[in-house]
């Protein structure tokens, strides 16, 4: 993971734990923020997956016994060996399977946050942040206003805060930091959406920031 992309995602996270006013806020709360949620997601995602792998012991378990009883087995001398068997994929069965998948998804969310803990430790990631952070307190309203403008028969207040989240970001980046290229910002903004919102938000998000890059860039 990029050190730019993971200054966005951690951005995300501190957004999302931002107050509506801005101006209580010193420049070491963010660093603060961030810290402790990173800190919270990597306590929720080892939970999660220490659940999800039992559930790997119980299906180890189930394919043992379903082997040590099978006819073809039973009729085998004790001392020798179990041979393989075929397994057959019952709803059951197909239901676990499903929770191996599961489990894989949550080892790779659990890898990804470790990494942001990382990164967010970085003195080039730390800062990024902040200077999102700082620009969006002194600019909250005009960029609201961005989005309130380009968002036609949308009302602001009722988008999707992780979207609208989304797009402050991307606007903080867009007009008024100007350092990274306009694809970049936009490419992570829509992966951002899929990784975190509704399969209709990269469209919407995009849309938007199309617009922002043609009238404010």
């Amino acid at each position: 993971m990029q050190a730019r992309r993971a200054s966005r995602e951690l951005a995300l996270i501190l957004f999302s734990q931002l107050e509506k006013n801005m101006d209580k806020y010193q420049d070491c709360d963010f660093e603060k923020i961030v810290l402790k949620s990173v800190r919270t997601l990597i306590s929720s995602s080892q939970e999660e997956l220490n659940l999800a792998t039992s559930g790997l012991y119980e299906i180890a378990q189930i394919i043992d016994e379903y082997e040590n009883n099978h006819p073809d087995n039973l009729k085998r001398p004790i001392e020798a060996n179990n041979i393989p068997v075929q397994i057959p994929l019952t709803c059951d069965m197909s239901g676990r399977i499903k929770t191996i998948l599961s489990v894989c998804d949550k080892a790779l969310n659990a890898l990804e946050i470790a990494e942001l803990s990382t990164l967010s430790q970085k003195t080039d990631v730390r800062d990024y942040i902040n200077k999102i952070a700082l620009t969006f307190k002194d600019k909250k309203q005009d960029i609201d206003n961005i989005i309130k403008e380009l968002a036609f028969g949308w009302d602001i207040d009722r988008l999707f805060k992780i979207d609208k989240d989304i797009l402050r970001i991307s606007i903080i980046e867009l007009v008024f930091m100007k350092d990274a290229p306009h694809k970049v910002v936009i490419d992570e903004a829509l992966e951002l959406a899929k990784k975190y919102s509704t399969d209709d938000s990269p469209s919407f998000i995009n849309g938007i920031l199309a617009k922002v890059v043609e009238r404010y860039v």
